[in-house]
Order: structure tokens, then C-alpha cells, then sequence
């Protein structure tokens, strides 16, 4: 907005040099973009913000200098005597919704000429066009006190009445009404649209732009002069939906002052008595909705607090009082009342920043924060082992050749459907976000898992079919009796390869290989014992999936810690792509459990054995539905049961085909024995040996392969 520094000067008594000008206001949030000398005024150029319409005048700004500088600040002169004559004109606010105030002087007698020379040349530094005295003068208040005027020419009036009403309240017939505006460019109405009307037709689009059919020409002779308060957000819909722009709407759309509007009207007219020759007749001003001024409260050390550095009271009342809001006092807290022209201060911190940017924040002495450290606290050295563990975790899948995934904490309905969990799963209890940007990712999730199959989706649908991907985040569980859900760390993984273009043909299975990863990931960071169990997770495949379970190191019970296994081919046929014959595999595991677990964990060490050790290997012949891990956790309890001589086990060899039975499978697997005092002999280990397979065969309903 461009501003006169003369013009400044008939209200804010200051002589200050324009550079010095120039800093102050930028600094107290008025930038000013550019300085130009025209004859022999200054022409500023202000970026004024949306909050501040107070400031999109002479005026305005103005007010702004005088606090600034502490100088003496006056209105211009707007008083006059009017005639003493009955009107016989009528004003009807119709929709009180949209126009709270609605005010208007009659002038009779003017003379349509050119306005005086200083006030083109006013007009013109500023950016507008001079038309008449008339348009001039309301042109010249608009950038004076900053509140738009409309003068209408009285005798084209019909029916000697204003009525102001949305479209939709005065049409009469089905048909969209219309209006011819000043720019000759006619419009169709919409029913919320705000109107200015005379008895027959609308005449201006309330705030924005009058109409053809009552403008002033040098044949009028009468004038009506409306000064009114529309709601911004009315004038910024009827300005958007016809794409008009004015020096009014900007000013309606941000909040016109509603109380100045009848000082800005008598102006008007005191100048058109002064320039025109006209005398001046009665004022109507209808408020149907007055304004009520907000009170805020708030003490001197609160301010002090929130800017840094103590301002003396004096200073506080001075800047405030400025700026014209009223105050009450007491010692140590005051009631500050928002003026009219301050819609953008609503509360308390408003008010401090108003304090703060007329005192300077130049001001403000530059100082360190105080942050306190914590030392080896136990927190931090927590947050220490967390970190670590997960970093390994990134850098082993990393080196595994798997790239790492970051994706949105949403997920929806349409996920759990997907994967076919039912109601009543736990992982149902999601927290549902209030404003989504779609019903796709409306919850928090729950699991990782959903978000890796949108990634592979989106790369098998771009022909990359070769997908090794994880993830590291926190998922969120609702709680009944908690406001804040569970947070917990999760890693994802997902497998899925395409193994037709390698010339080198891998038949191990995807399920071990993904298994293969998941122990190594365990052991790499601490965790020894891992249980396997056949998982009943409804979206992995049965009998090609696990759950995972750890020894807890604080009761030495087994815990679940996650699931891995190859996707069921009902989630597969649900995905919108093909994934030809490749097996789509997932694990998730529950990292925060994890870490919780190996804060518990002792770190013991052992020296290396002395003693030879001693295998022995056996096959027996099981069911074919027997889970390989109760073999293994039946030997492994022999530690315990037959002989702590029992160093290790492990399975070595599954066959099924000749010489065994139908329904049946051979499982070889071998025992270490080791004494870490003396050196066994072959008939100690056999006559353990026979004690452990007594022991486990009947529990497996097993027998020795012959």
C-alpha cells in the first residue's frame, strides 16, 4: 500500500529523517518494500499483513508513527452543521446477519466538477485514478481512514428506500437476478450473495462495487453517501465466486472498523460541502447488531516474563493507551478493552507482542538459554541402549541387502479388512484422526505391515518386482483408561523375489531365508534363545508361518515378540496386482520389548573350554505334523532334568520318502557333551545319551530309525 509522508503529517506531528521512518515501522511489523520521491513528497510502499486492517490507511498508520515517536496524533476536521430538514428517504437492513451497521448522509446541490489539484495529486501519488470531486472525495477517505464509501445518485433512486438483503431475499421470480456494475460488466447473482437494493432492482454489490444504474455523473445533483459494516467472510465469498477485486473488498474482507464508519461518512460529506458546494441534510445510521468489546486481562510480570526483560509500567500504559485501548489499572494487573479497529487481538500474548514491537525488539537483550544437562541419569542411559539396539538393527538389515521404507503412521478400515482381522483383535484399537485427508489413512496404525504392502503394490505395479524392504516406527494402541494411546517400537520386514532373472537358481525357500534373517538380527544384538511356534495370525500362511518367542532374563519365561511367515493367497488375491509366482513374505517384531527384555540381561563370561567335547547323533521317526521346535525345547530341557553335561543341540537332517512310513518323517539331530572339569569317556556319554532319548521319545510319540 503506498502512503504520503505530507499526507502523514496532517495527522502525526513528527519530522524525523525517512530513513530512520522507514526502520521503525518495518521493525514494528509495517515492511516497508520500497521508497520513491515524487515532486516533493516521499511515497512509502507498506506490505501490510491480513491481521493489521487498522494499518491500510493514512491514519492508520499515522497512530502507528505517533506511538512510535511519542508525538501528538489528530483526526482530520469532519464537523459541520447540517440542515435542519426532514428526510424522506428510508434505510432497511433486511439481513442483519451480514450488515451489523448500515449509515448514510444526504447532500443536496453538488456541482460535478474536477477535484482541487492537491487532492489528485494525493490521489494519483497513491495509485488512483482522479474521476470528479465526488468519486475523488470518497476515494480520498478510503485511503484516509481506511473504511470504503459509495455515493449514489439520489434521484435514481426508486421508491426513495435502500434495503440491504442477500440475492435470495428479494428475488421475485425464478429467473437469477442480474446487475450492470460501474466497470459495465454485468454480472448473475447468487442467492447468498449481499446486496444493496432500491424498491425495484439492485444497485451495488454490497462492499465491493456499485452499480450503473444510480452512478454519479455530471448531471447529478443529489447524492446519497453509504458508510456501512458488512462480514468479511460474505464479501470474500461474493468477491472469489465473481472474481472482482476492489480497494473495497480488500478492505471489507479483513474487517472494516465498525465504529469509525460514521467519522469516515462525515468527513465525506464536510468535504463535499467544502469542495462542491452542497449543503448537507440528515443522517440515518441503523445498528442492529452492536459491538461488544472484548476485555482482556493479564499482569505486568506476565508481560515481563513473555518478552524477556522488564519494561517499566509507565511505558506498558503509554504504548497502550497509543493505541487506543482502554485500560483499567490496579498494582500489579490490568484489564485492557480491544478497540473496534483491533479484531486480530484476542488474547493475552497479543497483547504483550503489541507492547513488545512498540518498544522495540531490538531491545530485547540476547541471551543463552538455561539448559540444564542430566549426567548419566538413568533415563539417558537408557535412551543410550535403545538407540544402539536399533541402529544395529538398521545397519544388519542394511548389510542383508534390504532398503529401509518410511511411510505415514496411517492406516484404515480398509487395511484390517485386507488382512482379515477380525473385531475383536487388539489391533482394532485404533485412535481415529479427527480431520483425514481421506478414509485410507484415517487411523493411526496399529501394525507396520499394511504400509510395506502398500510399498510393494506400488513398485510390483512399476515393474520392480524384486522387493527387500523394512521399517523401524511406533505404532499406536488406543487404551480405555488412558487419554494417551501405547506407544511401541516396531520393525517390519518384507520379502518378496523375483527369482526368474537370476542365472543362478537358489532353492532354499523364501520362508528360511526370511527366518535366517530374523536370527541374525536377534543374535546380533543379545538375544540367544529363540522359540518357534506355528503361528495363528489369520493373514499368514498356515504352516508356513511362526511366532517368535525370547526368554525373558527377568522370570526366564518365554514371551511372543512378533511373527514372520509367506502371506495367505486370500490377502495375495485381494492386492490390485498380480504377483505372478512369487511368494510374498512379512515379519513384524516388537522392538520395544526387545530392548525392555535386555535391560534385564546379565552379561556373563566363560572361559574357553579345556575339555574336549563328544556328539553323539541320533533319527527318530515322528509324525509328520510334529513341530520341530518340541523336539528341540524336549532336549533342551534335559539340561535340566537328565544331565547339565548337555552343551548343545541342534537338528541337522528332515526326510520323508522311502523306508518311511506314510504321515511320518525322520528328524536327525545331534548332542554335544562337554564337561568343564575332566574329560568324558564314550560310556559316561552313551549312558546319558540312551537316558535323554528315554526321556524324549514318549513325549514325541517317537522311535529310533533303524
Amino acid at each position: 500500500m503506498k502512503i504520503s509522508v505530507n499526507w502523514l503529517k496532517d495527522y502525526a506531528n513528527f519530522n524525523t529523517p525517512i530513513d530512520d521512518l522507514v526502520q521503525r515501522l518495518t521493525m514494528c511489523g509495517l515492511e516497508v518494500e520500497a521508497v520513491e520521491n515524487v515532486n516533493d513528497d516521499t511515497i512509502i510502499d507498506i506490505n501490510v499483513t491480513p491481521n493489521r486492517q487498522d494499518c491500510l490507511s493514512h491514519l492508520g498508520i499515522a497512530r502507528e508513527i505517533s506511538v512510535l515517536y511519542d508525538c501528538q496524533f489528530k483526526y482530520p476536521e469532519h464537523d459541520f452543521i447540517a440542515e435542519n430538514t426532514e428526510l424522506d428517504f428510508n434505510v432497511d437492513i433486511i439481513n442483519t446477519q451480514l450488515c451489523h451497521r448500515y449509515a448514510g448522509r444526504i447532500v443536496k446541490g453538488v456541482k460535478i466538477a474536477p477535484s482541487p489539484k492537491w487532492m489528485q495529486e494525493r490521489l494519483m501519488n497513491c495509485g488512483i485514478r482522479a474521476i470528479n470531486n465526488v468519486v475523488d472525495i470518497t476515494n480520498y477517505v478510503l485511503l484516509e481512514f481506511g473504511h470504503p464509501l459509495h455515493a449514489f445518485d439520489l434521484n435514481k433512486l426508486k421508491g426513495k428506500k435502500i434495503l440491504v438483503a442477500t440475492a435470495g431475499e428479494v428475488t421475485k421470480t425464478l429467473e437469477p437476478l442480474k446487475i450492470r456494475l460501474l466497470d459495465n460488466s454485468e454480472r448473475i447473482l447468487q442467492d447468498q450473495m449481499l446486496l444493496i437494493n432500491d424498491a425495484d432492482s439492485p444497485i451495488a454489490l454490497a462492499g465491493i462495487m456499485g452499480g450503473s444504474t444510480s452512478e454519479v455523473t455530471e448531471e447529478t445533483r443529489d447524492i446519497f453517501i453509504e458508510s456501512a459494516w458488512f462480514l468479511p467472510q460474505s464479501i470474500r465469498n461474493t468477491s472469489r465466486i465473481l472474481g472482482i477485486k476492489t480497494e473495497s473488498s480488500y478492505r471489507f474482507e479483513r474487517g472494516a472498523d465498525i465504529k469509525i464508519l460514521k467519522k469516515a461518512l462525515d468527513r465525506a460529506a464536510y468535504l463535499m460541502k467544502e469542495l462542491c458546494g452542497c449543503t448537507i441534510h440528515g443522517k440515518i445510521d441503523i445498528y442492529p447488531k452492536r459491538f461488544k468489546q472484548q476485555k482482556i486481562k493479564l499482569s505486568f510480570d506476565k508481560i515481563n516474563r513473555y518478552i524477556g526483560m522488564e519494561i517499566p509500567k509507565k511505558e506498558v500504559l503509554r504504548i497502550l493507551s497509543a493505541l487506543t485501548f482502554e485500560i483499567e489499572c490496579s498494582e500489579d494487573e490490568l484489564t485492557v478493552k480491544v478497540p473496534s479497529s483491533r479484531c486480530d487481538v484476542t488474547r493475552d500474548v497479543d497483547v504483550i507482542e503489541e507492547v513488545l514491537r512498540i518498544y522495540g525488539y531490538d531491545k530485547v537483550p540476547s541471551l543463552l538459554p538455561v539448559a540444564p544437562i542430566k549426567i548419566h541419569s538413568q533415563d539417558s542411559e537408557a535412551k543410550k541402549v535403545t538407540y544402539k539396539i536399533i541402529k544395529k538393527c538398521r545397519e544388519l538389515l542394511l548389510n542383508e541387502g534390504f532398503n529401509e521404507a518410511i511411510n505415514y503412521s496411517f492406516l484404515g478400515p480398509q487395511d484390517f479388512d485386507l488382512f482379515n482381522i477380525n473385531n475383536e483383535d487388539i489391533q482394532r484399537n485404533t485412535i481415529n484422526i479427527l480431520n483425514p485427508l481421506n478414509s485410507e489413512d484415517s487411523m493411526m496404525r496399529t501394525m507396520l505391515i499394511p504400509s510395506l504392502i502398500r510399498n510393494l503394490v506400488y513398485n510390483i505395479s512399476r515393474g520392480n518386482k524384486d522387493i527387500r524392504i523394512f521399517e523401524i516406527a511406533r505404532t499406536f494402541l488406543k487404551t480405555e483408561d488412558k487419554q494417551l494411546p501405547i506407544e511401541e517400537r516396531h520393525i517390519s520386514i518384507l520379502l518378496c523375489q523375483d527369482k526368474e532373472k537370476y542365472l543362478y537358481k537358489d532353492n532354499v525357500e523364501d520362508f528360511y531365508i526370511l527366518k535366517g534373517v530374523i536370527e541374525k538380527l536377534l543374535k546380533n544384538i543379545g538375544i540367544d534363545e529363540i522359540h518357534f511356534e506355528r503361528s495363528k495370525e489369520f493373514f499368514l500362511h498356515q504352516g508356513r508361518s511362526a511366532d517368535l518367542f525370547i526368554k525373558t532374563h527377568e522370570n526366564n519365561k518365554f514371551m511372543k515378540i512378533g511373527y514372520f511367515g509367506v502371506l495367505s493367497p486370500q490377502v495375495i488375491q485381494k492386492l490390485s496386482v498380480k504377483i505372478l509366482k512369487q511368494e510374498v513374505l512379512a515379519a513384524e517384531l516388537l522392538l520395544d520389548k526387545i530392548i525392555n527384555n535386555l535391560m534385564f540381561k546379565k552379561i556373563t563370561f566363560l572361559p574357553i573350554a579345556q575339555f574336549p567335547f563328544i556328539e553323539r547323533d541320533s533319527a527318530v521317526v515322528v509324525d509328520d505334523t510334529l513341530e520341530l521346535s518340541k523336539i528341540v525345547n524336549l532336549l533342551n530341557s534335559c539340561k535340566d532334568s537328565i544331565s547339565n553335561l548337555i552343551e548343545e543341540v541342534a537338528i541337522f537332517d528332515i526326510y520323508k520318502g522311502k523306508g518311511i512310513e506314510d504321515g511320518k518323517k525322520s528328524v536327525a539331530f545331534n548332542i554335544r557333551y562337554r564337561s568343564t572339569d575332566k574329560t568324558l569317556s564314550d560310556e559316561e556319554v552313551d549312558t546319558i545319551h540312551k537316558k535323554v532319548l528315554s526321556e524324549v521319545l514318549p513325549k514325541i510319540e517317537g522311535k529310533i530309525r533303524s
